[in-house]
């Protein structure tokens, strides 16, 4: 017990010295809270240790700010589209436009959809343009590569695009598809379209360009998305 209780004394001395020891000193100053030199993180240039993940890092910088920032700019002349959202665009919205909207509505929330971003214009009162920034938020990008892969898959069946579409150069996975087919309804004039779809990072981009006239261009198309590509 007398060893015990020397012990607990011994235990009180060393926290009673150690606050002494500390009052008597003078006190540290804390760092300052406010960083100024900090900077906007920058993309940096891919090097021999440049990886997939820090790819996707340096991507993630550009596309976590204003997603809306990132869209094509309106050519000159171009008037804006009326029907259809301008900036973001809601999941039901943009689900909307689909044969089946519950079901594209239903996938999307599955896939951890993040926001979309719109953009779309008329020119001559003919071509009208639709340009759509789907974001994900998946890290690992895969919710984006795979909702990509999706709708490309179907592209090339007889009542969508009909073929397996044009390859965007240095997209690695995009692709321009002009419909061989124009879309008819009684009472009006044929109306001829194509789609980009192609998947940057956790964004997947899509473009939808219509003519009410003629053939949609593929080289007008093909432009477009590599302007948007770009971007992104």
């Amino acid at each position: 017990m007398l060893i015990a209780g020397a012990g607990v004394l011994g235990v009180v001395a060393g926290v009673v010295t150690g606050y002494a020891v500390q009052f008597d000193r003078e006190p540290t100053p804390l760092p300052p809270l406010s960083q100024p030199d900090l900077r906007d993180a920058k993309t940096v240039p891919a090097g021999p240790g440049t990886t997939a993940q820090s790819v996707n890092v340096n991507r993630r910088v550009k596309t976590d700010g204003d997603l809306r920032k990132l869209l094509l700019k309106k050519p000159k002349g171009a008037k804006a589209g009326k029907s259809l959202s301008e900036g973001w665009t809601s999941l039901v919205e943009y689900a909307d436009a689909y044969d089946k909207p519950d079901r594209m509505f239903k996938a999307m929330v599955n896939d951890d959809t993040r926001r979309i971003a719109t953009t779309n214009w008329e020119e001559r009162g003919e071509v009208f343009v639709t340009v759509n920034l789907i974001q994900f938020r998946d890290d690992d990008v895969l919710a984006a590569r795979e909702w990509g892969m999706d709708q490309q898959g179907y592209m090339g069946m007889e009542e969508h695009a009909g073929n397996s579409g044009e390859p965007i150069p240095g997209s690695g996975n995009g692709r321009v598809y002009v419909y061989d087919k124009p879309i008819r309804h009684t009472g009006f004039e044929p109306l001829y379209q194509a789609r980009v779809i192609a998947q940057r990072g956790d964004v997947v981009m899509e473009i939808w360009y219509v003519n009410n006239t003629r053939k949609v261009s593929a080289k007008a198309v093909m432009s477009l998305a590599k302007q948007q590509l770009e971007r992104l």
